[in-house]
This record gives structure tokens, C-alpha cells and sequence, in this order.
């Protein structure tokens, strides 16, 4: 069975940090592309950034280039998301999912190939 779990939100202070973990199980995240998307209240939701299959990381919100870090670890079947400075309207329910390549629209990513999101809370 396919299944992405996401875990490490919470609350955190503005300015602080928070790492994000997706872990796969049922598949190899070795042949994906890990979107990370996230919607806040109220809104849709957003392609944050992608990690492609070599590592590397495609950006699709400009606020936070130079704040957030994508990774992956394929021998723990792990990507991450390190999210530093950490502001309020970085709040949402952040979600992974799995593809064959990278994209910044939802809709491109199989069904179920989705986590079932983790709570990021930004508040002092």
C-alpha cells in the first residue's frame, strides 16, 4: 500500500524553525519528484517547492527562497522541508506528494500519492 505520512509541525515563535519530514512507505522515493504544498485558512492550496529526483529544489513561492530548504534522504525513504524564519503567514497545513517529475500544480500529482498534511502554526 502507498502511503506518504508527514510529521514535525507544530507551533512555532515568528523567526523560528521547524523541519518537515515525509516518509514514504509501499514505493521507492528514489524515482519521485516531492512536491511540498501547503494551504492556509481560507485559501487555496499552493506548490511551495519541489525536490527533483537528484536533489535539487524548484521554488514556486517567491517569500521563501532563502528561508525554506528542501532534501531528500533516500536511504530512509525520507524528503524534508527545513522552514527557518519562520513568519505567520507561513501557516497552513502542509502537505508532500510523489511524482514522476516536479510541478507546481496539484492537480499533476496522483491521488494517491498525497500525505495527509501536517499543521504548521506560526504564532507568538
Amino acid at each position: 500500500q502507498v502511503q506518504l505520512v508527514e510529521s514535525g509541525g507544530g507551533l512555532v515563535q515568528p523567526g523560528g524553525s521547524v523541519r518537515l519530514s515525509c516518509t514514504a512507505s509501499g514505493f521507492t522515493l528514489d524515482y519521485y519528484a516531492i512536491g511540498w504544498f501547503r494551504q492556509a485558512p481560507g485559501k487555496e492550496r499552493e506548490g511551495v517547492l519541489c525536490i527533483d529526483r537528484s536533489g535539487g529544489s524548484d521554488y514556486y513561492v517567491y517569500s521563501v527562497k532563502g528561508r525554506f530548504t528542501g532534501s531528500r534522504d533516500n536511504a530512509k525513504n525520507t524528503v524534508y522541508l527545513q522552514m527557518n524564519s519562520l513568519k505567520p503567514e507561513d501557516t497552513a497545513v502542509y502537505f508532500c506528494a510523489a511524482n514522476d517529475y516536479c510541478s507546481r500544480y496539484g492537480h499533476e500529482y496522483p491521488d494517491d500519492y498525497w500525505g495527509q498534511g501536517t499543521q504548521v502554526t506560526v504564532s507568538s
